[in-house]
C-alpha cells in the first residue's frame, strides 16, 4: 500500500485513540499549582531529646515551640489539669514503658516522608475544592495508646504509637482496652486516611444535630467517605478508607442487595432510636444479626450510605462535590440515586 492509502487509516487509528481517551472517566483535578508542602513536627523526638536535661528548661522549650498542643498533651493526653508540665515530664521520663514505646516509634518511623507526601496530596485537593481552608500544624506524638488523631487549636495530632503496624508487640498487651480487630488497622497506611477523615469531620463537615434518622446518618457518613474518595491518593484502598478487611469488603459487595433488603424489611431507615441503630453505625468486629459473624462487616449503615452517595453522583453528573457536601436532604439523595442493589 502506498503512503497516500495509509494516511486515512493512520488518521482513523489516531482518532480512535483520542475517542478512547476522551471517554475515560474524568481524572482528579490538577493541583500541581497549589503550593503546599506538609511537614510533620516530631514532638515525641523533642520530648525525649530532653530526657536527662534540665526538666524545667525542657518544659519551657516544649511550651514555647508547641503552644496549645503542649498544653493539651500535659493537661489532657497524658497528664491532668492539676499537674504542671515539668511534673508530667518527670513522670514520663521515669516510666520505662513510655521510654520503650518511644524507642519502638523511633525504629518504625525514622522519618515520616511517606505520610507527609500523602497528606500533602490530600490537602492540596482539599485546598482545590475549599480554597479558604486553613491548613493546621501536623504534630506527631505518643500518648500511651490514649489518642490516635486528636484535633485542637490550629493543630492535628498523629499518635504514632497507634500506627506501629498490626503485628506490634504492644498491641497484644493492650487487647483489653484496644481489641485486636481495631489494632489490626494501626498501620502506617492508615495515617493519611485517618488524619484526613478527622479533619473532614471536625473542621469541614460537622454532623447536624437534627439528623437523627438512620438514613440521615448513613448519608452523612457516606458523604464523608465519598469526599475521601476525591481527596485521598488514588492508591488508598476502599478497605482502608472504611476500615474493613479485604474479606469484609468482598462480603459487603457480594451481599449488598441482601443487606439493603434487611434494612428495608426491618423498617430501619427512618428509625431514630439510637439503641436500635447504633449497631449499624459504630465499629466492631462484625454486625450482630446479619450474616455469619466471622465474615460479616461492621457499620453496615456507613457502607450502604457510601454506596448510595456514589450512585447518586453517578446519576447526577452535574452535581459538584461542594454541592453534594452542602446537601442536607438525605431522602433526596436516596431517591435521586435510584439505588436498587441486586441480592446476591
Amino acid at each position: 500500500m502506498n503512503e497516500k492509502g495509509r494516511l486515512p487509516q493512520i488518521y482513523l487509528i489516531f482518532l480512535s485513540i483520542c475517542i478512547i481517551i476522551s471517554c475515560k472517566p474524568a481524572k482528579k483535578p490538577d493541583v500541581s499549582n497549589i503550593k503546599l508542602d506538609i511537614k510533620i513536627e516530631r514532638f515525641e523526638q523533642d520530648l525525649y531529646q530532653g530526657k536527662g536535661e534540665n526538666i524545667a528548661e525542657t518544659d519551657q522549650k516544649l511550651q514555647s515551640k508547641y503552644g496549645y498542643f503542649y498544653d493539651d498533651f500535659v493537661k489532657r493526653m497524658v497528664g491532668t489539669p492539676d499537674l504542671q508540665g515539668a511534673e508530667v515530664l518527670d513522670i514520663l521520663y521515669k516510666n520505662q514503658a513510655f521510654t520503650d514505646l518511644y524507642k519502638e516509634i523511633d525504629s518504625v518511623y525514622p522519618n515520616l516522608n511517606q505520610a507527609e507526601k500523602d497528606l500533602t496530596e490530600s490537602f492540596k485537593y482539599i485546598k482545590y475544592y475549599y480554597p479558604k481552608t486553613k491548613i493546621p500544624r501536623f504534630i506527631s506524638f505518643l500518648s500511651g495508646f490514649a489518642y490516635q488523631v486528636p484535633i485542637g487549636d490550629n493543630y492535628i495530632g498523629i499518635g504514632l504509637d497507634m500506627f506501629l503496624g498490626k503485628d506490634s508487640k504492644f498491641y497484644k498487651a493492650i487487647v483489653q482496652s484496644v481489641p485486636m480487630y481495631a489494632s489490626k488497622r494501626f498501620t502506617p497506611a492508615y495515617i493519611a486516611p485517618r488524619v484526613t477523615e478527622v479533619f473532614a469531620r471536625e473542621e469541614l463537615f460537622k454532623e447536624r444535630d437534627e439528623d437523627q434518622t438512620l438514613l440521615s446518618k448513613m448519608i452523612f457518613n457516606g458523604k464523608i467517605l465519598y469526599f475521601l474518595d476525591q481527596v485521598l491518593p488514588e492508591r488508598v484502598a476502599d478497605s482502608v478508607k472504611i476500615g474493613y478487611t479485604d474479606k469484609q469488603i468482598s462480603w459487603s459487595k457480594n451481599y449488598e442487595g441482601n443487606i439493603w433488603g434487611y434494612f428495608l424489611e426491618n423498617d430501619l431507615l427512618y428509625q431514630t432510636d439510637m439503641q436500635k441503630i447504633q449497631v449499624y453505625l459504630t465499629d466492631g468486629p462484625f454486625t450482630p444479626g446479619i450474616g455469619e459473624k466471622e465474615f460479616s462487616a461492621p457499620k453496615l449503615g456507613v457502607w450502604l450510605g457510601w454506596q448510595i452517595v456514589k450512585r447518586y453522583m453517578e446519576e447526577n453528573p452535574k452535581v459538584t462535590l461542594q454541592q453534594l457536601m452542602e446537601e442536607t436532604d438525605a431522602q433526596k439523595i436516596l431517591t435521586q440515586s435510584k439505588y436498587k442493589p441486586k441480592e446476591g
